[in-house]
């Protein structure tokens, strides 16, 4: 009896130690990327510098093959961006792993008929998260300077990951609606991943081929 007790005592221990190391985690990479992403995300277009490209970052597209109302406040907010004369180029970033499932696209033909130039969108269907999409920004890209638009549950980690990468980057806010709490709270986990794909250099499933983002963006239309 008093071997299953003592056991038991450990057990417990050990389930405090892990439940308070994983909340240290949580809270340190959350903090962390938060402090340093921070003085570079504005919610006011005049605040915003010049850059050579804005960037959306993929989200949901409904069965209807429409923009969620995620995707389409980021894609309005860079056709904003954009017809203010602040960047050249809009790279569109997201899922289209499989044949059913493009979010890339649904952002084109919005962006088109929107009137945004056919050379300025630019494609990435291999942006499978965030990392990915701010890695081949990078690689694949060439981009030197960008602006991101997102919300502001994401823009943190987003604006973190691409200056850790090198590039010289702001975020613009895209809020234009209230959203989902459980956005905000898988945040605080993917803060975590987040930290050690760039701690370990993480390389995306695919690279490829070099698309520099000063050029004409109907070449990369697969």
């Amino acid at each position: 009896m008093f071997r299953k007790k003592s056991y038991f005592k450990r057990f417990v221990l050990l389930l405090i130690f892990l439940v308070v190391f994983g909340f240290v985690v949580l809270a340190v990479s959350y903090a962390v990327i938060n402090l340093n992403s921070s003085g570079y995300i504005v919610d006011n277009l005049d605040s915003l510098p010049h850059a050579q490209a804005v960037m959306v970052p993929g989200a949901a597209i409904l069965l209807s093959g429409e923009l969620s109302p995620v995707l389409r406040d980021r894609v309005d907010m860079a056709i904003a961006i954009y017809q203010k004369g602040l960047v050249k180029k809009i790279l569109v970033s997201g899922d289209n792993g499989t044949l059913t499932h493009n979010e890339v696209n649904p952002m084109r033909i919005y962006l088109l008929k929107k009137g945004i130039p056919d050379q300025d969108i630019f494609l990435d269907h291999a942006g499978f998260d965030t990392y990915s999409s701010m890695f081949r920004a990078r690689d694949i890209f060439q981009v030197k300077s960008m602006i991101i638009v997102s919300q502001a549950f994401h823009l943190p980690r987003a604006v973190f990951i691409a200056r850790n990468l090198g590039i010289n980057t702001y975020g613009m806010v895209a809020d234009r609606g209230n959203y989902l709490f459980y956005n905000s709270f898988r945040e605080v986990f993917a803060d975590v991943k987040a930290n050690f794909n760039l701690l370990f250099d993480r390389q995306p499933k695919y690279l490829g081929q070099q698309i520099p983002i000063t050029g004409d963006g109907r070449e990369n239309l697969n």
